[in-house]
This record gives C-alpha cells, sequence and structure tokens, in this order.
C-alpha cells in the first residue's frame, strides 16, 4: 500500500502528464489547401500537374493520416475517422489518376467507375456531417460544403457535362478555404487564449 501511494506520488510531482497538442489543424490544413489547389483545376485556372498530385501525396495525404493518428491517442473517434479515410481518400486519387498511365494496376476508371467513387466518398461525408453538427458550425459548414461537392464531381463524370464540374470547382474552392479557415481559427484561439477568429461550437 505504501510503495502504490509513492509511486503515485512520483507520478505526480516528477513526472507531471503532458498536454497533447491538437492535430486538428494540421489535418484541416493539409484537406483545405490541398482542396483549393485541386479546385482551381477543376473550375479551369490550370491544368492537372505534379504541383497538385504532389500536394495530394504529401500534405492532404500523409500529413492528414498523421493527424488521424494522433486523433487515435488523444481518443477522437470522429477525428481519427475523418483525417485517416480522407489521408487515403487524396492517396488513392492520385494512384488512380497516375498509375494507369505509367502502366500498373490496370487501365484509366472509366467514368460511371469514377461517379461511383466519388459518390461513395459523398455518402460516405454526408453522413459524417451529421457527426460534425455536434461539433461547431464551421466544422459543420466543411463537411456539408464537402458533400455537395463529391456529389457535384460524380454527376459531372457520369453526365460528362462541363459545366457541372466547373461549379463543383468553385464550390470546392469554397469548401477548401472553409477548412484553412477553421485550421487557422483553432490555431489562433489557442494561442491567444481567446475566440480571435470565432468558429461557433455547439452548446452541450
Amino acid at each position: 500500500m505504501r510503495i502504490s501511494f509513492l509511486n503515485i506520488r512520483l507520478k505526480k510531482y516528477c513526472m507531471p502528464e503532458q498536454k497533447m497538442a491538437n492535430p486538428a489543424p494540421l489535418g484541416l490544413l493539409g484537406f483545405g489547401v490541398t482542396t483549393i489547389l485541386l479546385n482551381l483545376h477543376n473550375a479551369g485556372f490550370f491544368g492537372l500537374d505534379s504541383m497538385i498530385l504532389s500536394m495530394g501525396i504529401f500534405y492532404g495525404g500523409i500529413a492528414q493520416i498523421i493527424a488521424g493518428i494522433l486523433e487515435f491517442k488523444k481518443g477522437n473517434t470522429f477525428g481519427v475517422t475523418a483525417f485517416t479515410s480522407y489521408g487515403l481518400f487524396w492517396l488513392t486519387l492520385v494512384f488512380l489518376l497516375i498509375f494507369p498511365q505509367i502502366g500498373i494496376w490496370g487501365t484509366k476508371p472509366s467514368d460511371i467507375a469514377m461517379a461511383s467513387y466519388l459518390f461513395m466518398w459523398g455518402l460516405f461525408t454526408l453522413l459524417m456531417y451529421f457527426g460534425a453538427s455536434k461539433k461547431n458550425t464551421a466544422l459543420q459548414f466543411v463537411f456539408g460544403s464537402l458533400a455537395i461537392l463529391f456529389f457535384l464531381l460524380s454527376l459531372s463524370d457520369v453526365t460528362g457535362n462541363a459545366m457541372i464540374k466547373t461549379i463543383a470547382g468553385f464550390e470546392g474552392i469554397v469548401c477548401g478555404f472553409s477548412a484553412f479557415y477553421l485550421a487557422i481559427a483553432e490555431v489562433l484561439n489557442e494561442v491567444y487564449g481567446k475566440t480571435v477568429l470565432p468558429i461557433c461550437p455547439k452548446k452541450k
């Protein structure tokens, strides 16, 4: 009994528990910045090149997976599911675009295959939106606008309508900037210890 008491005292005074940093801004920035750049392409401002593909692998993909792993350590089921899933989304998207061109893993996916791929991600995002609705309004907007983006891109692939893809591009830019805003808001609000940029948290 005495040894247990001493162990507790030692842990309290000699080995204080360290506070973990919030990994969400990293994941949100990885998602937001990469989404903006891809949808500038979808809106017709520039072509699909190595800049977007590199961002998709490293910042949109790997950075979000790292954020998801850190959310796992914090016990945040929503965070680990969202960041890890969207990190892997970016990796799969880049591989779908690159691998067929270099003769790996078959041929380029058909329009209906890509539409199905994007629709399933839209459905996943729509369901995650209901979880985000319990967090804060800013996060809810990110997921809501992202679901719309996936469905618009899916519709564009089904119909082959370039106008829908352009509209999706502009909508995706808005979605990306909403994630960018939320990330910076979480960083600044923590640094200053007050609300610098509002995110409208939900009342519990």
